[in-house]
């Protein structure tokens, strides 16, 4: 009785509520805070939520964003890739650089962080209102270096095409970010989460005006306390559901909240932009279907184990190789031992005799048989221009039988005594032409005589250098 009772209150209440939050005006989370006159500072808060343990919303990725002015905002964002992240469209629209860091549960401590000025916003949403609660509040920002997965940093999958306009009613849901735990409190640098439920449509459609409420939008609200909700610097950061399977999927990126009087903790549902139906656009811009996208799980640090095992192996075969290659060089050695030994040997034997052939060569100078040749034709032409005119028979007929040098040395001799003979007797003589003729002739016989012996002691002096020469080389 007293549970019945307990549940028809509750749902009075509820309808209570319902009633006086209809019409509410929807708002950017980063607009609430300037209605509230508790708040002191702007930041991102999760309210009345739990801090995040490291790895358990890996997916989660803190953005910062410096718009022409210089002035900083902060947002959240999904890690969709090593490349991509998604984001609301109202958090990029404008700025002129994006700093991500991702695997972060202190702002202080992230597992990646990287600057990027790369970003794209779907085409119907109009970026020079990003103050303005619009449709098709989605967005992606391209890494300028991809991130290497971890325990503290991991993709998260995005909602498939089957899934893009499911009714999530009465679903428990979880979103994170960084910020405060309640209005105008403290501001915390560590990632906070807190569970939400999820409603139809048509109860959030209720609720807002102006028609903010489409089939890509998801609604959810707190799940056991009323102030359990996202704010200000949450736009962007992810609203995720974990199906049968137990895999957490992207289902909403964090877009507004009630504006006006009511604000982040009113209790009033949060407005949600579903990534499913914009799957296509995803694809477009990256060339990614994040649908069917294919990565290397987690488990891929491990990968690099194997590796070590390789280089072990690997050197084993260079040890072999080595062993044998010394035996080689070993045996050729001995062969060139033998060659230079034999070698010595022949060029010992081959100057001795090399030397001797010059040494005869140049004692037989040819140059001196030219002489005899020039000699031999100057005798035979003066005796017969001579001869003529002598009248003395004896020397011509005894001429030619003088075959040896002393003959030849005692004809010209002869001559000497019979010349001085000849004087002594010169008184008998009468006819003083012919004397003086035989005289002319006895003098050129006697040179003729000289040359005749010494060319015979220089024929002989030839013959006989070369009989030694031939004993010598016998």
């Amino acid at each position: 009785m007293l549970v019945k009772t307990g549940l028809f209150l509750l749902l009075v209440t509820v309808l209570q509520v319902s009633a006086r939050y209809a019409g509410v005006q929807p708002d950017f989370i980063e607009n609430v805070i300037k209605h509230e006159e508790e708040a002191v500072l702007s930041g991102s808060r999760i309210v009345s939520g739990w801090e995040a343990e490291p790895g358990q919303h890996p997916h989660h990725a803190a953005l910062r964003m410096v718009d022409p002015t210089g002035s900083v905002s902060a947002c959240g964002g999904s890690i969709a890739s090593r490349e991509w992240v998604i984001t609301a469209a109202h958090c990029t629209a404008g700025r002129v650089t994006i700093v991500v860091r991702g695997g972060v549960v202190s702002l202080t401590n992230p597992e990646y962080i990287s600057e990027s000025t790369e970003y794209y916003n779907h085409p119907l949403y109009d970026n020079s209102k990003p103050t303005v609660v619009q449709h098709h509040d989605i967005g992606l920002v391209k890494l300028q270096s991809p991130v290497t997965y971890s325990f503290r940093l991991q993709r998260i999958r995005i909602q498939p095409r089957a899934d893009a306009y499911r009714n999530y009613e009465g679903a428990l849901v979880y979103a994170s970010g960084h910020g405060r735990t309640w209005t105008g409190g403290a501001t915390t640098e560590v990632l906070r989460w807190v569970y939400l439920t999820a409603i139809s449509n048509q109860a959030c459609g209720s609720t807002f005006t102006s028609g903010i409420i489409i089939e890509t939008s998801i609604c959810a609200r707190f799940y056991n306390v009323t102030s359990q909700s996202t704010c200000q610097g949450d736009s962007g950061g992810p609203l995720v559901h974990v199906g049968s399977d137990g895999v957490p999927t992207l289902i909403g990126v964090t877009s507004f909240v009630a504006g006006g009087d009511f604000g982040c903790h009113s209790g009033l549902p949060a407005g949600f932009i579903r990534p499913g139906p914009y799957l296509n656009w995803f694809e477009q811009v990256t060339g990614i279907d994040f649908e069917n996208l294919v990565e290397v799980e987690p488990t891929t640090p491990t990968t690099p184990a194997p590796s070590p095992t390789t280089p072990e192996d690997r050197p084993t075969i260079p040890d072999e190789g080595p062993t044998v290659r010394p035996t080689t060089p070993e045996d050729r050695p001995t062969i060139p031992d033998d060659g230079p030994t034999d070698r010595p040997t022949i060029p010992d034997d081959g100057p001795t005799v090399v030397p001797t052939i010059p040494d005869d060569g140049p004692t037989v100078v040819p140059t001196i048989p030219d002489d005899g040749p020039t000699d031999r034709p100057t005798i035979p032409d003066d005796v017969p221009t001579v001869r003529p005119t002598s009248s003395i028979p004896d020397f011509t007929t005894s001429w030619p039988v003088r075959p040896t040098t002393e003959d030849y040395q005692t004809v010209a001799t002869t001559p000497n005594d019979d010349e001085g003979s000849g004087g002594d007797d010169g008184d008998d003589c009468s006819d003083s032409d012919e004397d003086d003729e035989l005289s002319e002739l006895l003098k050129r016989l006697e040179v003729k005589v000289k040359v005749k012996v010494r060319f015979d002691k220089y024929k002989h002096k030839q013959e006989t250098d070369k009989v030694v020469e031939v004993k010598k080389h016998h």
